[in-house]
């Protein structure tokens, strides 16, 4: 999935594919509006999404299902938490995050 969305103050927002999370039972997830899947492993997951990164930790966590060309994404496992990181908010604290995970 080649597109890229911008974020602006034009009335564009109402263009972007929809994102949603939905959890179930802090077993799985099911998520819409994913972009790009950046890394995972079992304890951690950082998705690109139509609305920012997102960072989902917990353990024994598995790709169920990726459909790339509509942009979902399904994990299973135990869930611990949910972050959106966002730069114009995080600054450094988003920074660290990103260099913990590509060490």
């Amino acid at each position: 999935m080649n597109q890229y969305y911008e974020y602006g103050s034009s009335g564009q927002k109402d263009s972007l594919p929809g994102h949603d999370v939905k959890m179930i039972g802090r077993k799985t997830l099911e998520i819409t509006g994913v972009k790009h899947v950046e890394s995972f492993d079992n304890e951690e997951f950082l998705l690109e999404t139509s609305m920012g990164f997102l960072a989902i930790r917990g353990s024994n966590l598995k790709m169920k299902n990726l459909n790339v060309e509509s942009g979902m994404v399904a994990i299973e496992g135990k869930i611990f938490d949910l972050v959106y990181l966002d730069q114009q908010q995080g600054g450094e604290k988003t920074k660290g995050f990103f260099s913990k995970l590509f060490k």
